[in-house]
């Protein structure tokens, strides 16, 4: 396809969503309610299936030399599909967000309301991870929107039956058509001109790499809530529980190494630092992780690579951590502050006091004590699922469910009022 058929094609499909989203506004809890879950039992029907397409994307990735830890994101395991499932089951579950009163007040005889009202048509523009058709898909028809997919070309067979099944059984339990879109031209060149096209897409959604989300920023001028990038920190405070420091830090990184909420710096306070290091760097080691370290790091632990400066401002998406040894508190807040993504940072302590410091000084969309930073996820938080991290602060931050995909209006009812 050249440039003008592929303007053609794109703005097609979103002139529907645009026309869709409208149509979507109107329904009730219940016909919502009632399209989701006719979304998940199509998926659980169609697993055998999911799988098979998906397979097709992961072999093509394995022989394009794509890291292992990059493979995981874009596989869907048998967990990965039933959490998938169970997160649009769990959406249905949620009251719904539209229509809430936010606000109430009388005024002069009027009664005037604040109320949640849907965003209109949102574009997820997204990278790697196939359950994010679903989950996105599913949040954003609770909220009464319409969504135009357009994943990566990694991802294309998954993307592409995964939206076909969803599409399908929504509309078969009253969907409007287009109320799930989804751009299946993989030409760069197709986001480009969606970006543009502010008419029709109320809200930008982009998710994946920081060079992808620049560019969209750069070049739009629709209203753009960008999934954040995760440098994320653990802090092993000089009161920690060592056992329970051990099994947080292993988690935090080997978890999932390659997503966004994995930790990437591993902060030690120097009290500890003797007594811990030796035994979380075998772990590491034990887990296949590389492990790069300050002069300090190094001295006790000599196997470590030394770190270079550009480790504490880089995020890995790999099984590669940076450990600095600190010398108080205060300097593991300033270090985090001052390189962090702003997205998820924890603190391993028994010291409630220091712990309490630690999530009142501490700037980012979650803060975690005695826990790992993996666990900020939609799902783990009682979203159902999450359209994704937000480190902004304007209109949402942190995990965004479906309360975070709507607008408000006032809602005005008066008896003859003017204004004098």
């Amino acid at each position: 396809m050249n440039e003008q058929e592929i303007k053609q094609a794109v703005e097609k499909k979103v002139s529907m969503a645009k026309i869709a989203s409208h149509q979507m506004g109107l329904l009730d809890f219940k016909q919502k309610n009632a399209i989701l879950l006719s979304m998940a039992d199509a998926l659980e029907k169609n697993i055998e299936d999911i799988k098979f397409h998906n397979g097709i994307d992961v072999e093509t990735a394995k022989t394009s030399g794509v890291s292992a830890e990059l493979i995981d994101r874009l596989t869907l395991t048998d967990k990965r599909i039933k959490d998938m499932i169970d997160g649009v089951r769990n959406i249905v579950k949620q009251t719904d967000p539209v229509g809430e009163v936010l606000e109430e007040r009388k005024i002069d005889g009027m009664d005037i309301k604040k109320i949640r009202v849907p965003l209109g048509t949102i574009a997820m523009i997204y990278e790697s991870r196939p359950n994010v058709t679903v989950d996105a898909a599913a949040l954003c028809l609770k909220a009464g929107n319409s969504i135009i997919l357009r994943g990566g070309s990694e991802a294309i067979n998954s993307n592409k039956f995964l939206a076909k099944i969803i599409s399908s059984a929504g509309e078969a339990a009253g969907m409007p058509a287009g109320a799930v879109t989804f751009i299946d031209i993989v030409d760069r060149a197709a986001v480009s001109e969606m970006i543009k096209m502010d008419d029709f897409i109320d809200l930008l959604i982009p998710r994946g790499s920081s060079a992808m989300v620049d560019f969209i920023k750069e070049h739009t001028s629709i209203p753009v809530l960008s999934h954040g990038s995760g440098l994320c920190h653990t802090y092993i405070d000089k009161a920690a529980n060592i056992d329970m420091a051990l099994k947080i830090a292993v988690n935090a990184k080997c978890q999932r190494p390659a997503v966004c909420n994995a930790t990437e710096t591993l902060l030690v306070h120097r009290d500890i630092a003797a007594e811990f290091l030796p035994k979380i760097c075998k772990a590491y080691f034990d887990n296949g992780v590389e492990v790069r370290g300050c002069k300090l790091t190094k001295t006790i632990v000599p196997q470590v690579k030394e770190a270079a400066d550009k480790d504490w401002e880089t995020e890995y998406h790999d099984k590669i951590i940076s450990i600095k040894i600190v010398n108080s508190i205060e300097a593991a807040i300033n270090h985090i502050n001052r390189y962090g993504s702003r997205h998820s940072e924890s603190i391993v302590t028994e010291d409630k006091a220091r712990a309490e410091k630690f999530l009142k000084e501490v700037d980012a969309a979650a803060v975690f004590h005695n826990a790992s930073t993996r666990l900020h996820d939609g799902g783990v938080f009682g979203l159902g699922a999450e359209i994704g991290i937000s480190t902004a602060k304007m209109h949402a931050r942190g995990a965004m469910g479906a309360r975070e995909l709507t607008s408000t209006k006032f809602v005005v009812r008066g008896k003859g009022n003017i204004r004098n």
